[in-house]
């Protein structure tokens, strides 16, 4: 029967908001996607989509169908997981994104350890700043850092993510060092454009609060080119640890304001709740969470007299 084979794809189309995503997801052509939809229509003998050029709907058949193969599917991708638990060695496609800097610089890196161990997983890594929806995308695991919205995701917290404020030895030679926050309506603050914290620059020094709205002339939507920037002597940056250490380490960033101390934040590991956790997924947490330095992340180690940590 047709219709059984049909139901990812329906649930696909329904979840991704239409044919283009859906068969984008399935790794299938928008054609396919489209002929399946029609095959299960013809077969149960109902309309269970509305078309127009602008937007895709359920009917009332296909929101009571939807009501049930969602779960059914959902059932089965349980049943999946809850087999492959058996098999003690991860294995199959793992699925993952990361943002841009943190995964070029402390993910990708150790993704061929980690292919070396289990030989039976391949890994589609994408890296992307922007916010992706990991079911929507059939992403298996996700790698985010900062502040976390609200959602359906479990989330694993892997490690500290510490963020200093800091600019290069010829800008602050040239425009002097802030002292204090109100000092920066001077300078040139870097801006990222995907900071999740607000527009705000938060500070916290013996117990108050202090904000400030940052004003500079350029705005990235990446940290790396916000470092590359600092670097240059372009302006002052607010920037994670994990992209600046080195250069801090070697005097290329000096770090400015420190008595005064920006949120903490960390990296998580964020992933769609299920029942039966598939090993690849689990077993690569537990493995970048001990290689990054579950409570000491490796890149503050060589900038922790500069930290005072």
């Amino acid at each position: 029967m047709q219709a059984f084979s049909s139901i990812p794809v329906f649930v696909a189309v329904v979840e991704c908001g239409g044919f283009s995503p859906a068969a984008n997801k399935l790794n299938i052509t928008k054609s396919a996607v489209s002929k399946r939809i029609n095959q299960l229509e013809d077969e149960l003998g109902i309309r269970l989509l509305n078309r127009t050029t602008r937007k895709l709907s359920l009917t009332e058949a296909g929101k009571r169908y939807y009501e049930y193969v969602s779960q059914s599917l959902n059932l089965a991708q349980q049943g999946i997981d809850a087999v492959t638990e058996l098999q003690g060695n991860p294995r199959g496609k793992l699925k993952l994104t990361a943002p841009m800097s943190f995964g070029v610089l402390h993910v990708a890196p150790l993704v061929a350890e980690f292919l070396a161990l289990y030989p039976d997983v391949e890994i589609d890594l994408q890296l992307e700043d922007r916010m992706v929806d990991l079911v929507q995308d059939g992403f298996d695991l996700g790698i985010r850092i900062g502040n976390l919205p609200l959602s359906n995701l479990v989330a694993k917290r892997l490690t500290p993510c510490r963020s200093v404020l800091c600019a290069s030895p010829d800008y602050l030679q040239q425009h002097g060092s802030p002292s204090k926050p109100s000092d920066l309506s001077n300078h040139n603050c870097l801006q990222y454009t995907y900071y999740r914290g607000g527009s705000e620059w938060v500070f916290e020094s013996m117990g108050n609060e202090f904000r400030v709205v940052p004003k500079g002339r350029l705005t990235v939507n990446n940290s790396e080119a916000i470092r590359r920037a600092a670097i240059e002597g372009v302006g002052i940056g607010q920037l994670p640890t994990f992209i600046v250490a080195k250069d801090m380490a070697a005097g290329n960033l000096i770090p400015v304001m420190q008595d005064y101390q920006l949120p903490m934040h960390a990296v998580y590991a964020v992933f769609p709740e299920r029942k039966h956790m598939p090993v690849k997924v689990r077993t690569f947490i537990d493995f970048i969470s001990e290689r990054l330095g579950a409570d000491n992340p490796y890149w503050d180690s060589m900038i922790k007299d500069t930290l005072n940590l």
